[in-house]
């Protein structure tokens, strides 16, 4: 095996285990029985465990952005929320080992690279849309960051509820969180007050 098959291997092997026992049940012993190398081999390639699962994460995080951002290409505000929320279930369902090593805790040493960075950069990206469309409908436009981080983190925890239960299908639910999503975003009010605790003018 070269050098970069290795590197692979070990890789797969690492996201594997990762998503099964995430970062601190995993050990390097594990890592190099699994890929019948010495433990030497694997601090070779990535130093140690901590390098090994920096890779794997990053590796994760590229690919779940660009299936979103390669997903988000309609025009129109309610079908680029069906897009967003669709890509994210179809990276649920057909890379989950990656899914579930994003959304386990990550080391302390890891500030960016987990599941919370990764959907701060979809939000941003929802933001965009949203801002948009709050000038057009008269509402302020500041807000568009509440608003993104709020669908963003609606959709990315139904998603990991829905990768334990598998159903409905995965696009009954996409069209159930953008009916949610959007009929609660067609009538918002310009200024909403919480009933329970009114301002007294």
């Amino acid at each position: 095996m070269s050098f970069s098959q290795r590197r692979e291997q070990l890789i797969s092997v690492g996201r594997q285990l990762f998503a099964e026992r995430g970062f601190d049940g995993t050990s390097i012993e594990e890592i190099s029985a699994r890929a019948k190398v010495s433990k030497p081999v694997v601090y070779e390639h990535f130093g140690g465990k901590e390098g090994l699962y920096a890779v794997v994460v990053d590796r994760e995080v590229t690919a779940l952005l660009e299936r979103i951002t390669n997903a988000l290409t309609a025009g129109h505000p309610r079908e680029l929320l069906e897009q967003a929320a669709l890509a994210l279930l179809d990276y649920i369902e057909q890379e989950t080992d990656g899914f579930r090593v994003l959304v386990r805790e990550s080391p302390v040493m890891s500030q960016s690279g987990n599941f919370s960075s990764v959907l701060n950069d979809v939000a941003h990206q929802v933001e965009h849309i949203l801002g948009a469309e709050f000038k057009s409908r008269h509402y302020d436009p500041k807000l568009a960051e509440l608003y993104s981080q709020a669908l963003v983190g609606m959709v990315a925890l139904t998603g990991r509820w829905w990768l334990e239960v598998r159903k409905p299908r995965k696009e009954t639910v996409a069209a159930h969180l953008v009916n949610l999503a959007w009929n609660g975003l067609s009538h918002l009010d310009a200024k909403p007050a919480l009933l329970t605790r009114r301002v007294k003018p």
